[in-house]
């Protein structure tokens, strides 16, 4: 069977990356027809803005994308592309499961304890973007409506950001993660919010966990809050199993649980929805290396692992998982993140995999 599926290498290294991974995957014999498409800075002088039209109408044709990274700026100018996706897409759950390779170098003791899988509500909380400026009329216009409401007293030189957390998009969460923990065979589904301080907004969160989860039986649950997570995960990773938290916090948590396993460039993403699914590798596009044939390309390669899987090629996404495992443990032919006495590049590395896939 032949698969169509959208393919954005990104701007900074993703261009690089990207076409390790589309050699990798085309090593394992799936026959797939690559369906280019341009986002991010690179382009705004050709499309008038990172995220042109096309490439969302190519997205939803296919039902399927994998994306190099893409820049967002910082504190200015447009808003994240990848949010941008997920929420004109309603890709709803981020999936980013963290496993320790061996041979990739941990802060921790015991790092193959590491086998976390994480589920982060992806288009609302305060990556809704529902945002108003310090200074600007709006601003406030809406202080003055929470004073009026509420009696709290906020600054005339704020900015405001809205948290939204809704009923509906909680229980699509969090059961989207109890039926990936009974799908993948997984033990505990543990969710994570901050309801004791924020009793409404994460304590409906909270709520609906404990309501869905009684649904499953053979699932174990817990609740935590999310700054004992964090050192719950640096101290007893290995107490954890799939972890579903609102956006913000499904962020920043798993980022360090891929500094557990050795950090973003070995970690692997996927962004699900009911009709389209984008996958994509969770470091940035480090547009400094740019050209430079130096970055890890793995975080991109286990993203087109999650991918193939997702469309069914499941045994060719295991010998790919195989291959790039095999890759890391023998040490040689790795970047320099991985080996930096004497670290190859990222078309090196692919080869490498290309290699391990057939065999040779």
């Amino acid at each position: 069977m032949k698969h169509k599926i959208t393919l954005i290498p990104g701007d900074g290294t993703g261009p690089e990356i990207s076409e390790a991974m589309k050699r990798c995957v085309e090593a394992t014999g799936v026959e797939i027809e690559w369906d280019y498409q341009e986002a991010g800075s690179d382009v705004m002088d050709k499309h008038g803005k990172p995220l042109p039209d096309k490439v969302i109408e190519s997205i939803k044709k296919n039902g399927v994308a994998i994306k190099g990274p893409i820049t967002t700026p910082i504190g200015t100018g447009f808003r994240s592309v990848n949010v941008a996706l997920r929420q004109v897409l309603d890709l709803f759950a981020c999936v980013r499961p963290c496993k320790y390779i061996p041979g990739v170098k941990s802060p921790l003791k015991n790092p193959k304890a590491v086998d976390i899988v994480i589920v982060r509500e992806n288009v609302e909380d305060l990556y809704a973007g529902i945002e108003f400026d310090e200074g600007k009329d709006d601003t406030g216009k809406i202080i003055n409506v929470i004073r009026s409401l509420s009696g709290k007293k906020i600054r005339e030189d704020s900015a405001i950001s809205i948290k939204p957390i809704s009923n509906y998009n909680s229980e699509r969460i969090i059961r989207y993660a109890f039926d990936y923990a009974v799908k993948n065979k997984r033990r505990k589904v543990t969710a994570v919010t901050k309801s004791n301080i924020m009793k409404f907004s994460d304590g409906l969160f909270q709520r609906t966990a404990e309501r869905v989860a009684k649904e499953f039986q053979g699932i174990e649950f817990e609740h935590r809050l999310v700054d004992d997570m964090c050192m719950q995960l640096v101290q007893k990773p290995e107490l954890y199993d799939v972890l579903v938290l609102p956006n913000l916090y499904g962020d920043i948590v798993s980022d360090l649980c891929a500094g557990l396993i050795g950090g973003l460039g070995v970690a692997p993403g996927a962004n699900i929805g009911e009709k389209c699914a984008v996958f994509e590798a969770t470091h940035g596009s480090a547009p400094k290396y740019k050209g430079m044939n130096k970055v890890n390309p793995t975080g991109l390669i286990l993203s087109a692992v999650m991918m193939l899987k997702h469309i069914g090629e499941i045994e060719a996404a295991e010998r790919l998982e195989k291959a790039v495992a095999g890759v890391i443990i023998e040490g040689k032919d790795v970047t320099y993140d991985l080996n930096k006495e004497n670290p190859v590049g990222t078309k090196e590395m692919a080869d490498a995999i290309v290699q391990k896939i057939r065999g040779n």
